[in-house]
């Protein structure tokens, strides 16, 4: 039988620092649940796993795509059950990482996504819509048209939103949303901490994403030419530091919206991933949890 242990939880509360250290210690291989890591070039804004650590513990749908192209769930779905059935073929341990609940759960799910084909016609009408300062009433249409994908989707994020009401308009999106269960048992453990202490590791973690280079980082994406309106680029950290860079904002003001959108951040990813989900083992990252979440995972793949 195949297994998968997820690691879930609020953005920088240590998934990765979990997941490198299990790995390290239970012959497993990490595959990312993260929506940003998928792109190339996008290193720093988006805690992605730094060379030396790819290195001692491979990781897998990272650095898949260029920050220009479209990438959908559908594609991150099949990828994700590929390299499932690859590390458990290698007798290795998957570990299914990242704080992506879309992500994470259509893939623990079997979620039946629709083939929707793209209308080009509608589209061209949205995203003129949108070019003439409509997109916030696109996304009030999509709340009323299907509020669970609304739900899911940053209404900032215009190229999801026009998606999202393509696929609305079809008419087989009247239909039940479907799971087919995966054929792997998993184990999904949780790691959260008091609000307090997670917005205090959330701006430590800003702060050293500045020391790194941040700006500079973004600074070479614009230009190589991917231009500030790309989904890859609307990432927080991203879409502030180009306010920065155009002038528009201080590189202070900068780091405080990035810091006050990553703890609204964290409170959405509670949305996706509750404390009394009874199917998610929760850790608290403030005490010893370690051994525990050692042991939790130790017995599952016994």
């Amino acid at each position: 039988m195949q297994r998968v242990v997820t690691i879930v939880g609020p953005t920088g509360v240590g998934k990765s620092a979990l997941a490198l250290k299990l790995a390290g210690a239970l012959n497993a291989e990490i595959i990312s649940a993260d929506s940003r890591q998928i792109y190339r070039l996008l290193d720093i804004g988006t805690a992605k796993a730094t060379k030396t650590e790819q290195e001692l513990v491979r990781h897998h749908l990272i650095d898949i795509v260029a920050p220009d192209k479209d990438f959908s769930l559908a594609q991150y779905q099949q990828l994700a059950y590929q390299a499932i059935d690859d590390i458990n073929a290698r007798h290795k341990l998957p570990l299914l990482v990242g704080g992506s609940g879309l992500y994470v759960w259509a893939v623990l799910e079997g979620w039946q996504i629709p083939k929707v084909a793209p209308d080009a016609e509608l589209r061209r009408e949205l995203e003129a819509r949108a070019a003439s300062g409509e997109a916030a009433q696109l996304y009030a249409e999509l709340q009323q048209l299907d509020s669970e994908a609304a739900a899911r989707i940053d209404p900032r994020n215009v190229r999801r939103v026009i998606r999202a009401l393509e696929i609305g308009h079809q008419p087989q999106k009247n239909a039940p949303p479907s799971k087919l269960a995966p054929s792997f048992e998993q184990l999904v453990i949780g790691l959260t901490c008091p609000r307090d202490a997670l917005y205090s590791r959330i701006d430590k973690r800003v702060d050293i994403m500045l020391q790194q280079g941040l700006p500079d980082e973004v600074s070479g994406l614009l230009g190589q030419g991917y231009q500030a309106d790309l989904p890859a680029m609307s990432g927080i950290g991203y879409r502030q530091m180009v306010s920065f860079l155009n002038g528009k904002v201080s590189q202070e003001e900068a780091v405080q919206q990035i810091k006050f959108e990553s703890h609204r951040l964290a409170r959405q990813q509670y949305n996706w991933f509750s404390l009394k989900n009874a199917t998610i083992h929760w850790f608290d990252v403030t005490e010893d949890y370690y051994e525990r979440a050692f042991v939790a995972v130790s017995e599952f793949i016994k």
